[in-house]
């Protein structure tokens, strides 16, 4: 059952982070498209792991994040009704970016095919 409480506790603090990180103001973090990928709480509430992904343009969405970080572990807290807010520890996913190359790699190898000549 521990389990369950803790899967839930991962989804509610991907779902607020999501909506939270929208209203930060630093155009590092506004100016950019970032998607809370998971967030993974330990089980004593103390660190909560954020994955997080970039699409688009890079403008130093890691300072402007760690710049932000208190303002979203504040409304993080205002919005969960837990005993401890973790502290958040945010980790860049690239595997949306990568998953797009491989898909650009096979895209490109298909037009390669399509314009070989038939032998």
């Amino acid at each position: 059952m521990a389990g369950f409480r803790q899967d839930k506790i991962n989804e509610q603090v991907t779902k607020e982070l999501t909506d939270i990180i929208r209203s930060v103001k630093d155009p590092r973090v506004s100016g950019s498209f970032i998607s809370i990928v998971h967030a993974s709480v330990t089980k004593d509430l103390s660190l909560a792991r954020v994955f997080y992904s970039v699409i688009g343009p890079e403008r130093d969405v890691e300072k402007g994040i760690a710049s932000a970080n208190g303002y979203m572990r504040k409304e993080l807290a205002e919005r969960l009704n837990l005993r401890i807010t973790p502290k958040l520890e945010f980790i860049r996913d690239n595997s949306a970016e990568h998953a797009m190359s491989i898909s650009k790699i096979l895209k490109d190898i298909d037009i390669e095919k399509e314009n070989r000549p038939e032998e």
